[in-house]
Order: C-alpha cells, then structure tokens, then sequence
C-alpha cells in the first residue's frame, strides 16, 4: 500500500528525491494522505486530500519539465488550523468557525504555494490559539505520539504531532506564548519562533498582535532553515512586519562553532524546572564545550517582570480581540477558554502601559547579555509533557499550575520578540522528549540555526 513506501527521514532528503526524480510528488503525497487515515494522534482538523493531490499532480509535472522551484517543491506540508487558506476549512478549533472557509490565503500559506509546497491539511489547535496544552479543541485534543496518554503542547500541537509522526515534512505554528516551541519540545522536533516581525501574519487569525509570531516546525534544524526561508519576507498587510530582503537561512550550517561563545543562566532558566529536564539540558551545554565553545554563565536581570508583562499584554490583547464575541456569543466558547478570556476584561490600561515599557527594556537586557555571548542556552520547557487535562503540577516541590510552567521560559521572548529556536535534547527514563532553546539576536536566525545544527550533528537528530 502507498502509506507502506519507504520515504526519506528528513525534508532536505525529500527534496533532493524529488528533484532527481527519484521519488515522485504524487506518490509521496498518496502515502502521508494514507499515513494521516491512520493517525491516531488526531493531529489534523481538516484533510485536504484533493487539494493536495492537485498540488503534487502540479509540482510532479513542474519539476519534469525543468521547472524547478527550490527545496519546498512537490513537498507535503501541514498548515496550523489558524492560518487562512483559500477553499480549505479554516476552524480556530472553535464553534464559531467550524464551517469556515476562507476566500483567500494568507501570506504564508501564499508562500509556501509560491514555492511549490504540498498541502496537505489543517492541524489542530488548542481552540483560537488561547492555551499552551492543545488539549481544548472543538475536534478534541492531539494526543503526544511518544504517549497518547499526554499533551501534545500547544497551541500548535497538532502540527507538532503531525511532524514527530512522519505525516508531513514541515508544518506552519504560530507562537504567541511559546506555541511553537512548547509543541517541538514535547513531541521532540524543531521548532523555531523568528524574531518579531520577520514572517507575516497577515491572514492568521490574532491571538495577541503585538506579541504572535509565525514559524516552522520539522524533523531536522536544516529543514527548519530551508522552510523559514521560504517563509520570511515583507508582508505590506502585516502591520508589525519589517521590510528586509529575503535569506537563505541555512547558509552558515556547515560553520563550526569553535570560538564561539555560549551564555548559560544562572537563575530564572534553571528555577522551578524537572530535574530530568535540567539534566538532558546540561548535557547539551556539555556538547557545545566539546565543540569547542566557550560556556559562560550569565545572568539576564528582570526576567520575572518580563514574563508578569507577557502575561498582562496577552490576556488584554486576547480580550481585545475577542470582545465581541464575548458579548454576543459567550456559550460559543470552550469553559475553560471563556474563563480565560473574561480575565483579560478588567485588567487596568496603566498596567498595559506600564508593560510596554518592560518590553523596550527587556529587548535592551537580552541585547547587552548578547553582545557578550553569540547565544543563550535555556530549557524549552521545564517539564516533559504533562497528562491530557491535568491542570496543577508538583515540579520538585515547587506547586504550579501546568499553563503557568508549561508557558515560563518561552513568555519572554514573545514579550521582547527576539527569535528562539527549540531542538530536541534527549529523553527522560519515560520516553519523554526534552527540548533545548537556544535564544539569540534580533533577526540572527541563521546564527541559531548554526549552533542546533552543530548540536543536532554531534548528538543526532532524534529519529
């Protein structure tokens, strides 16, 4: 059966199938359309089966003809259930969109057309991106492959899944808390949050607009790099977008990171975080001293106050966003995201002020520490993925409700939008993927794409 065929492990392997024809678009895309008939991650809302063999009938016939698009062509993706595309089902894994289907794409979804990408389908999503566990969703929760009894991580955690499981090579997440690299953390792929502004968001629908990011999620750091640069560009729709010429983004992979240096921190990163999770943590920083980096502790101040303002400035632009519907329609709305959402009525506009200011700051904080260190080593996420429901955790003694833990070390840099990159980093003794983030400057992706990669070589990735 065409779900039976052997395929490569990797997108950049894929691609290069593809292009020597030695694999073809069309019969890639007829077995991961019967992988997903399989799945029992319930990591898709919306198959677009006919769509996506229209578009591997396209890219087949491109490529023998000579017109090849670059690394993305005749590849099968998934797109998270929040970005519109035009003629497939649109949901927001929410009542009040569950029969949408948008007229037009948005910015990336044109994208990944323009490069010739394969779509699959619409992944799940913790209803309107408003919760970091994927488990509340109008088409119910993504179930972690590595144990179905556990959370995906969210908001993104259907395309999470859909990676780790092999029923696509990349998959679009957007990151307003740390819903790309919470996801990638826990189901043990890549995932990269770019610096603010870098890949538009026009056409995906807003969860907090000041602070959503759009990003890739795949097997491999190469794939991460050669789908952000097809991803990243000026969006004149985009309001918060910044016009910079496109990057290839995987051009300093093969650069070693001898001399370099790496800046580890010696509080808030390390508070509060499971000691196997720390472990497989410190082990990696061990990897980057054996290849030759210099490890250097650092300290970056107010980071506290920085993650309280990420909060603040989320739950207001959430209800902002939602204010409407909230008056008109509240029952619409999953319990636990209605109660959510309520909280952000109240909040005092001096407190918002007061956290855009913490936000200037904390970029200036971030930039100081990374003028001394080429990048910053950090936990993804201070605990491996928690039960499906379980809303409170123990972490060491330390008493915490698991939407507070699972979002900590991701929240600041959604607040100063500098880019983050999640990598695999091991296991626990359960099985259980552990992500490292690596955090950097301002539009300094392919720096964070050389250190994962430099990792990932010396390790493995996480087959």
């Amino acid at each position: 059966m065409a779900q039976d065929m052997e395929l490569p492990y990797s997108l950049s392997e894929l691609s290069h199938a593809l292009r020597t024809r030695v694999l073809s678009p069309v019969g890639v895309t007829e077995a991961l359309l019967g992988r997903i008939e399989d799945d029992e991650t319930n990591a898709f809302i919306t198959v677009a089966a006919g769509r996506a063999m229209e578009d591997a009938a396209r890219a087949e016939a491109e490529i023998g003809a000579g017109e090849y698009r670059g690394p993305l062509h005749g590849v099968p993706v998934a797109i998270k259930d929040l970005v519109h595309t035009a003629g497939v089902r649109t949901t927001m894994a929410s009542a009040f969109f569950k029969n949408f289907v948008p007229d037009n794409d948005a910015e990336v979804a044109r994208r990944l057309g323009e490069a010739g990408a394969v779509l699959l389908g619409k992944t799940n999503t913790h209803e309107f991106a408003y919760g970091p566990t994927g488990d509340r969703s109008l088409f119910g929760p993504t179930l972690n492959p590595h144990d179905p009894g556990r959370i995906t991580g969210g908001s993104s955690g259907g395309s999470g899944a859909a990676v780790a499981t092999g029923l696509c090579y990349g998959a679009i997440g957007s990151d307003t808390g740390g819903s790309v690299r919470i996801p990638a953390a826990l189901c043990g792929v890549v995932g990269m949050k770019p610096t603010f502004g870098r890949v538009g968001k026009s056409g995906v629908f807003p969860l907090a607009p000041t602070m959503d990011h759009v990003g890739p999620l795949t097997r491999t750091v190469e794939d991460n790099a050669l789908m952000l640069s097809a991803l990243a560009g000026y969006d004149p729709e985009d309001p918060y977008s910044v016009n910079l010429p496109g990057e290839d983004f995987a051009r300093h992979l093969a650069h070693s990171i001898r001399g370099t240096v790496v800046g580890v921190p010696t509080d808030f990163y390390f508070e509060h975080v499971d000691t196997e999770v720390e472990a497989r943590v410190r082990e990696a920083v061990e990897v980057f001293r054996s290849l030759g980096a210099e490890v250097r502790e650092i300290e970056i101040p107010n980071l506290w106050e920085t993650l309280r303002a990420q909060r603040l400035t989320l739950a207001a632009e959430a209800y902002a966003v939602h204010e409407e519907r909230l008056k008109t329609e509240p029952e619409k709305f999953d319990d636990h995201g209605l109660e959510r959402l309520l909280k952000g009525e109240d909040l005092r506009a001096h407190r918002y002020a007061n956290a855009q200011q913490r936000k200037l700051r904390s970029r200036r904080e971030f930039e100081e520490v990374l003028g001394e260190v080429d990048a910053i080593l950090a936990p993804s996420v201070p605990v491996p993925a928690t039960e499906i429901g379980q809303r409170q955790i123990s972490i060491e003694g330390h008493q915490e409700a698991v939407y507070s833990a699972l979002t900590r070390l991701t929240g600041p840099t959604n607040m100063n939008g500098l880019p983050s990159l999640s990598v695999p980093c091991g296991t626990t003794a359960s099985g259980l993927p552990v992500g490292l983030q690596i955090i950097g400057r301002s539009f300094d992706e392919a720096t964070l794409y050389r250190f994962g990669h430099a990792y990932e070589g010396a390790r493995g990735p996480a087959h």
